[in-house]
């Protein structure tokens, strides 16, 4: 597959973060039950969270072969963490936006893929 620039600019900024963060400690987070916080911030961060969430929403306004690219880049480094991505994006953001009124949009959207949300889990 041919990934544009700002595509292949996310996967490796994706895969730098993974392989530091995650790929190392994922063995023992599975054996432990172990929610990395941290490094769902760190997601969050990068914007993983609301990949095709416009940005109006504070989302990253990106597609879905963007969020592809994203998915198996986590996955490598950790399923669990990858399937946490793939849920907020897929069923819960997707079906928000196809669905949820203007106002539902605002208040969850926004909620979720703001610093407010993840403020909580510090």
């Amino acid at each position: 597959m041919l990934l544009s620039e700002d595509q292949q600019m996310i996967r490796d900024a994706v895969r730098s973060f993974v392989q530091a963060e995650i790929t190392p400690h994922a063995a023992r987070w599975d054996k432990e039950h172990h929610f990395p916080k941290d490094v769902h911030q760190g997601l969050a961060a990068l914007g993983c969270y609301g990949l095709c969430v416009p940005e109006q929403y504070g989302g990253a306004g990106l597609d879905y072969v963007t969020l592809a690219v994203v998915l198996e880049e986590i996955a490598a480094g950790d399923g669990g963490t990858s399937t946490v991505i793939s849920v907020t994006n897929c069923p819960v953001n997707a079906i928000l936006m196809r669905y949820g009124s203007e106002a539902q949009k605002q208040q969850w959207l926004t909620l979720w893929l703001g610093a407010k949300c993840w403020a909580r889990f510090a």
